[in-house]
């Protein structure tokens, strides 16, 4: 519930911080073999395919996988969309191309190990870690097909959770795709199949695009996205155990193993808060003396100094920050804590940009004397406004 909180104010944080910023939530997302292995273990059809990470599998996995095949779909793998109009950081152009089988090996060593680019990477692009060999099927018609979470009914849209979908609600849903030639009952069974998949997994998003069917009139989920709710970590370790760091923001990878709520963005000032509204309201008030968060850094309520030094950590490491602000209302957190920690993580890091620090609620007068007498240069500001204030004209004076 916290974490599914602080993802809805992040969210709002993000859009007024100004301009573009990355957004990263905290919902797992896979790959789409990862995705396809899924549906395939609740009978959802999907194309035949195998992932490879590098062209030593290649040859063995054509010969098990596609004996028979004269084409493959050679699909690049990242956590981003648009791969197919994507660009590679060694000029090659498209993130998805189907070739003959013999010329798989040469497409696939462009890909593999390299940077591909898409609208939804950024310029950074995202390294590609596998490329996945698909089928290559006949498709006559293909549909938009979705299954997401409804505020008003919490549960997934349109069906009643307590109910569980049933034959007639299927069918709602097959006839508004209005599938050409796909048997209609077993259109129904994949669309119970799907909503199953969704419920058991605890998916926060099911999008397959396209659901596609084939001139041999199967209904096929031909490329699939699917995200899981972070809150259900504990029940769902199989597929959290898919989690591929190498395509997250190294910093974010970091933070969650301190267990800090960390989301790096494009801006110059970085911000160590306590709760996540309160953080929204950092981000929005250096956006409105002119500056720009550099990150959403929320310690929570129960940080150790352990985790402040590591805060600070990750804060130091973006090159980008010219300033830090520091903003902390103590309730359940404690001042004296935060000050601690921050007094040891300038033993632990080399402090290059100035620090802003607001301090306010339980043991502020332990937190002020601790940082007082570490003799560390900040800058001390009695409100939030004039924390704010200093830590924009400390960044880009």
């Amino acid at each position: 519930m916290v974490r599914g909180l602080f993802n809805k104010l992040v969210s709002r944080s993000l859009s007024v911080a100004g301009k573009w910023q990355q957004q990263q939530l905290r919902r797992l997302n896979i790959h789409e073999y990862q995705g396809a292995e899924l549906m395939g273990k609740y009978g959802v059809n999907v194309p035949k395919g195998a992932a490879i990470a590098s062209l030593d599998e290649l040859k063995e996995t054509i010969r098990k996988v596609f004996p028979n095949d004269n084409e493959l779909v050679v699909k690049s793998q990242i956590l981003a969309g648009g791969r197919g109009l994507g660009t590679f950081k060694n000029g090659l152009k498209g993130g998805v191309h189907i070739v003959k089988t013999d010329q798989v090996a040469d497409i696939a060593g462009k890909m593999l190990g390299e940077i591909l680019v898409t609208k939804q990477t950024g310029p950074q692009g995202k390294i590609v870690s596998k490329v996945y060999l698909c089928e290559k099927l006949s498709l006559v018609n293909e549909m938009y097909f979705a299954i997401t979470l409804d505020r008003k009914t919490a549960g997934p849209v349109p069906i009643d959770v307590f109910k569980g979908i049933t034959d007639e609600d299927a069918a709602k849903v097959v006839d508004g795709l209005a599938p050409k030639g796909a048997d209609r009952k077993d259109s129904i069974e994949q669309v119970k199949k799907l909503y199953k998949l969704f419920c058991e997994s605890d998916c926060t998003l099911l999008e397959i695009n396209p659901l596609a069917e084939t001139s041999d009139n199967q209904l096929v989920a031909a490329d699939a996205k699917l995200n899981f709710d972070d809150n259900a970590a504990f029940r769902q370790k199989e597929i959290f155990a898919l989690r591929d760091p190498t395509q997250e923001d190294p910093r974010e990878v970091v933070a969650a193993e301190a267990d800090l709520n960390y989301i790096g963005l494009d801006g110059e000032i970085g911000c160590m808060v306590n709760g996540a509204g309160l953080a929204m309201a950092t981000m929005d008030i250096i956006k409105l003396h002119g500056g720009t968060p550099a990150n959403f850094l929320d310690v929570g309520g129960n940080a150790s100094e352990g985790q402040v030094v590591e805060a600070f950590k990750i804060l130091t490491s973006d090159d980008k920050v010219k300033a830090i602000l520091v903003n902390i209302f103590g309730g359940i957190m404690k001042c004296d804590v935060i000050a601690s920690g921050i007094v040891n993580a300038a033993k632990h890091v080399s402090l290059k940009v100035p620090v802003v620090v607001r301090l306010e609620g339980t043991n502020v007068d332990q937190g002020k004397r601790i940082l007082k007498e570490s003799g560390m240069a900040l800058i001390t500001a009695e409100d939030l406004d004039d924390a704010a204030e200093k830590a924009v004209k400390a960044a880009y004076k």
